[in-house]
Formats: structure tokens, C-alpha cells, sequence
């Protein structure tokens, strides 16, 4: 955990009978993309609002860049919630300029900063629009804007791609992997699956109030695999099964063009499996098949794995 920025330990929070959190301790790496993951009212949300310092902890320490966390931390972290809180009757330029100055900017740099990125993201003609006049996917945008904007070294995200269509949602996912590469720390909540694989590191899932996996993305669906591979062969026989591996199932392609999927049974390497199903056919498709984060959400909260 030494090379952590934020760190969780043993965190706990109660709310008169019910246990949000219960003992759940993070490692979040500085300069990556962590994946705070869970069902809803697993604990998300609480745990975030202890780390934003929102709400306290009734047991357990939240370490920021090395140390215990202080008040004045709030400075360097932008936090978008999932319950977007920008005010509707004000004008986005005003308000956006305002809250930037609470962030510790003055209205000349935040004026400048604010351009930039209103231009970017093409919403400059909005800025003296009431924001209750803006469309939902243009709202999230300002408020985007403002989490970044005082460029703090601790983001979290709850949920941002909620709200967009799937070219916003792709510039967003975009902007959130150039910040990554600037050196900022970054916490992702979603629900949606894919967007993990495609922007998070590491990832901690929490369920019934615990963390009960934690870990590289890469390292966790690698832990996962079922030794299940998928191939395409042309052969004039069909593939037979041997003691070293079984044929889970079949799919004919055309005469001689058939799908299987297969199942290893011994700890033969993937190039030997190769080899024995090569001497019986030309082979055009080997593929291992890696459980997506969506299947290892679902099998892990479902108690499967």
C-alpha cells in the first residue's frame, strides 16, 4: 500500500440499525483510474462521502498522499456526485466562475480556465443561459468542467457518464483518461461494466458493506478464467475430444467450417493445447476466453466465485 495515495482503514459507518460500512479498507495508486464498484446500497456513496470528508467515519482512518487526512484536503480533491447539485436559476458562466473561486481560484484564472474548457467541449454559447435552459447532457458537461476545473489531485467521479449520449459519453471517458495521463488520481463509480475495462486499473467491489474483491483489472480477470478457449477449424472430421481437453460445444459454420468452444482438463500451456488440435485440422480462430468484469460482478455478488 506504500505507493497508495488514498487509503481507507478499516472503515466503519452505521446509521442507526443499518451498517454501511463495515471494516472496508481501499488502496487507491496514485496516477491510476480505480473503480469503486458495487450494487446499489452496497456502501458506494457513504464511503465517498467519508473520503470528501461530507461525513465522518465512526471507526476506522482515511490516509491521503502518505498521512491521515486533514480538513484543508477538500482543496485537492473534485468530486461529481451522482445527484448533480448545480444551481438551475443561476447563469452556468456565473455560477461556474463562483464555485471555481470556492476551489481557491481567482476570477480572472478561473474565467480563463472556464473558457478553455467551455470551448472544448462547445458549450461557450451557453454561458450566460440560465442552467435550467441547458439539456440534461449539457448540464453534466458544466458540471464536469467544475470538478476539474481548480485541476486538484484527487478526482472522483459517481456515475459521470449518466445522462450522456454514447459520443459524450465518449469524449468524457476521453477527457477522464487525458487527466489520468497529467497525473491525476482519479476514483470511477459506475455501474456500467464496460467502461470499467476500458478506464479503470484497479478496482475494489463492495457488497453487503465489505469489500470482497480488490485488485488489478487485468490481475482479477486473469484469476478468473474458467481454461474455456474458443476456436474456428475447417477440417473435413470433427474435432475429437482427448484427455487433455473436452468440447463444451459446436456451431457449423459451413461444410467444412465449424465453431467449438473447449474446455482445458489438464495444465498442459496454451501452445500444446494448440498443437494437439491442430493435428486434427487447419485451424483459423484460437482465442482464450477472459470473463468480462460484468460476469465476475455478477458471479461475485451472486456469491459464485
Amino acid at each position: 500500500m506504500n505507493d497508495s495515495f488514498l487509503e481507507t482503514r478499516q472503515v466503519v459507518k452505521r446509521y442507526a440499525n443499518h451498517t454501511a460500512l463495515d471494516g472496508v479498507s481501499i488502496a487507491v495508486p496514485e496516477g491510476q483510474v480505480f473503480g469503486l464498484l458495487g450494487p446499489n446500497g452496497a456502501g458506494k456513496t457513504t464511503l465517498i462521502r467519508i473520503i470528501n470528508r461530507i461525513t465522518a467515519p465512526d471507526a476506522g482512518e482515511v490516509w491521503f498522499d502518505g498521512r491521515l487526512s486533514r480538513p484543508e484536503d477538500i482543496y485537492s480533491i473534485g468530486y461529481l456526485p451522482e445527484e448533480r447539485g448545480l444551481y438551475k436559476k443561476m447563469k452556468v458562466g456565473e455560477q461556474a466562475i463562483y464555485l471555481a473561486q470556492l476551489k481557491g481560484l481567482s476570477r480572472q484564472e478561473a474565467k480563463k480556465r472556464l473558457t478553455d474548457w467551455f470551448e472544448r467541449f462547445e458549450i461557450m454559447p451557453w454561458w450566460n443561459k440560465k442552467l435550467e435552459e441547458l439539456s440534461k447532457g449539457m448540464q453534466q458537461k458544466v458540471q464536469f468542467v467544475i470538478t476539474v476545473l481548480h485541476r486538484p489531485r484527487l478526482l472522483i467521479f459517481d456515475e459521470p457518464f449518466s445522462g450522456f449520449d454514447p459520443v459524450n459519453a465518449e469524449l468524457l471517458k476521453r477527457e477522464i483518461l487525458k487527466l489520468k495521463d497529467e497525473g491525476h488520481t482519479i476514483i470511477f463509480s459506475t455501474h456500467n461494466m464496460a467502461s470499467v475495462e476500458e478506464i479503470c486499473d484497479h478496482i475494489a467491489l463492495i457488497n453487503h458493506s465489505k469489500v470482497v474483491l480488490q485488485g488489478a483489472v487485468t490481475d482479477i480477470r486473469s484469476r478468473y478464467k474458467s481454461n474455456q478457449y474458443e476456436l474456428m477449424m475447417q477440417s473435413s472430421k470433427p474435432l475429437q475430444n482427448s484427455d487433455t481437453f473436452e468440447i463444451v460445444s459446436s456451431e457449423v459454420q459451413d461444410e467444412q467450417t465449424v465453431n467449438y468452444k473447449l474446455r482445458k482438463l489438464t495444465s498442459i500451456s496454451n501452445s500444446e493445447l494448440l498443437s494437439l488440435v491442430g493435428a486434427q485440422g487447419e485451424i483459423c480462430k484460437f482465442t482464450e476466453c477472459i470473463p468480462s468484469m460484468n460476469d465476475i460482478f455478477i458471479r461475485t455478488v451472486e456469491g459464485k466465485i
